[in-house]
């Protein structure tokens, strides 16, 4: 497994997004935990997940909680870097609302801690700005858990490249990873990937296989994936995560997967090199 790094810890490049085992249309725990598994026989040592990976109102947590028993029941559990995130809540009818309140993000932090049952989280991430409380109220709390050691690294997600410059000033410099959408169908991040590789921060693209589906129909915006994708002879996915890490070796994508072929699937991309030409391609597409 090819590694990159997250603040001073080397992770291996492509890692595990575990929302789909949590969330509307989940698998039972069993194919979760078969996935987390092969996840991590693999190679995978970065896990990306939040406390408001849940369905119900009741469950919140249900993904940290699903990790933690994969990690304890696997030998390598303990080399993986777990990414958690607070700031987002689920009230159980299939929203999401938001909640920047300093207050809360101790609370949320303090629950994650005892749900992954260590003394500090790895990587916590602020989950999304919350318009009812001062970007820099929010990233100041979690300065102030990184500075009394309940977390060891601290990252920002969903983020505009003013918050990210603000939220690395906050912290002092020590911002170590951005985590915003970005995939086929979803581009408008390249700026804060552009910046993140500029300052030597880590740039998680999540749901970045977003639209690439539609790359089977070689007709369609995608057909440049899905045609890339047959002549190696590999699926458009791979080639999409492939054409990831080969933008930026800031990019460090988290596909989520609820099967063990999907995410060996994905994980398999660290071996495709793709040709400057077929970046380019894709680039524009």
């Amino acid at each position: 497994m090819q590694t990159r790094r997250i603040g001073d810890v080397e992770v291996s490049a492509i890692g595990l997004g575990g929302m789909p085992m949590s969330i509307e249309g989940r698998p039972d725990e069993a194919r979760s935990l078969a996935t987390l598994h092969a996840a991590l026989d693999a190679g995978v040592t970065l896990i990306d997940t939040a406390d408001a990976y849940h369905r119900d109102a009741h469950e919140v947590g249900h993904n940290e909680t699903l990790i933690a028993k994969a990690l304890a029941s696997h030998d390598r559990g303990g080399d993986v870097l777990v990414a958690t995130k607070g700031g987002h809540l689920r009230p159980g009818d299939g929203s999401w609302t938001l909640d920047g309140n300093p207050r809360y993000l101790r609370e949320a932090c303090e629950a994650s801690l005892r749900r992954l049952g260590v003394e500090a989280i790895g990587l916590y991430q602020f989950h999304r700005p919350d318009p009812k409380v001062p970007y820099a109220e929010s990233v100041g709390a979690i300065r102030d858990l990184l500075d009394e050691g309940k977390i060891r690294m601290a990252g920002v997600s969903n983020a505009n490249p003013d918050q990210i410059r603000q939220a690395n000033e906050i912290l002092g410099g020590r911002l170590v990873s951005v985590q915003n959408q970005f995939s086929p169908a979803f581009r408008s991040s390249e700026p804060e990937l552009e910046l993140c590789a500029e300052l030597g921060i880590a740039f998680l693209p999540w749901s970045p296989l977003g639209g690439i589906t539609r790359a089977s129909e070689l007709g369609s915006t995608y057909g440049p994936f899905a045609r890339i994708a047959e002549d190696r002879g590999v699926s458009p996915q791979r080639v999409c995560l492939a054409w990831m890490l080969a933008k930026s070796p800031a990019v460090v994508p988290i596909p989520g997967a609820s099967r063990p072929e999907t995410i060996l699937d994905s994980l398999a991309a660290t071996d495709l090199d793709l040709s400057a030409d077929e970046v380019a391609e894709l680039d524009a597409v």
